[in-house]
């Protein structure tokens, strides 16, 4: 059986990865907040210790608010720690299957789904962070895998950690009658998590490099924004803007290898049917 150590375990993907592989891998964690304060010695004597076949890095910090306030704390959760886990790699001969984030792509002027090849200089640190994290680790580890996640969401339960995203907040904001503001000029992909998490058993098993990894979305989000309301059965006031920017990722070199994602507006269906929830 294959052993797969997870970092950020008790985190959003983690935690649900814990929960939905057991039984078909040997999972190990790190102990419980090491990663907050643990150097890059302690890491790789700790990676050595669970000697696994692949190292699942889903921890980071990606609040991109606060990454812009604290640069030097998301510099090392975000660029140091996956240098320290490639080295680790290396050592421990594990292969090494990071999550990276849409974020790269921000600031990015074209138009339409966009591929992994494009030339990028994101403008917002979170962004910059980690493609940097992807183009060191890759250079450590060509064969490392670095998954680029748009923003994800899953409903409350199972006794998993939640944060807010898209359906979340057209919910509380119906409970309480505000508004939640969204852009006709705002393009992104918004993926159920469960469906990453599925699609990282095969992800495992990809030649190194750079993948976009997640649902695609033909409609600006505050299309997406009411298309998720009238699927979970509320009404909230949509404040209409006109900020642009586009995240839409083109999952054509994902799809070459046989995986392939949910369009946006289909995942939502699939969480309510998992939530038993699918006749709202």
């Amino acid at each position: 059986m294959k052993r797969v150590l997870i970092t950020g375990a008790g985190g959003f993907v983690g935690s649900r990865v814990l929960q939905q592989w057991q039984g078909k891998y040997e999972l190990c964690a790190f102990p419980k907040g090491f990663l907050c304060t643990a150097t890059e010695t302690e890491v790789l004597a700790q990676t050595r210790a669970r000697d696994p076949d692949v190292i699942l890095h889903t921890a980071a910090l990606s609040d991109t608010g606060y990454c812009a306030q604290h640069p030097a704390e998301a510099y090392r959760a975000n660029v140091e720690l996956p240098v320290w886990l490639a080295r680790a790699a290396q050592q421990t001969k594990a292969k090494l299957v990071a999550f990276s984030s849409d974020q790269v792509y921000a600031g990015t002027k074209q138009q339409g789904p966009l591929s992994e090849a494009l030339d990028l200089h994101p403008t917002n640190i979170y962004g910059q962070y980690k493609l940097e994290a992807e183009q060191r680790v890759l250079e450590l580890c060509p064969d490392s895998v670095h998954l680029r996640a748009s923003w994800m969401y899953d409903l409350p339960g199972y006794g998993l950690p939640i944060r807010g995203n898209l359906p979340l907040n057209l919910l509380r904001a119906a409970l309480k009658g505000e508004a939640v503001r969204f852009s006709r000029n705002d393009f992104r992909g918004v993926t159920y998590v469960r469906q990453v998490i599925e699609n990282l058993e095969p992800a495992m098993d990809l030649p190194g490099g750079v993948y976009n990894f997640g649902s695609g979305n033909a409609e600006d989000m505050v299309c997406t924004a009411r298309q998720f309301a009238k699927a979970l059965g509320i009404t909230v006031k949509i404040a209409e803007e006109s900020w642009e920017r586009n995240l839409v990722m083109d999952a054509a070199k994902l799809e070459r290898s046989g995986i392939r994602f949910a369009a946006t507006q289909q995942g939502i269906r699939c969480c309510l049917q998992d939530y038993g929830l699918s006749d709202l």
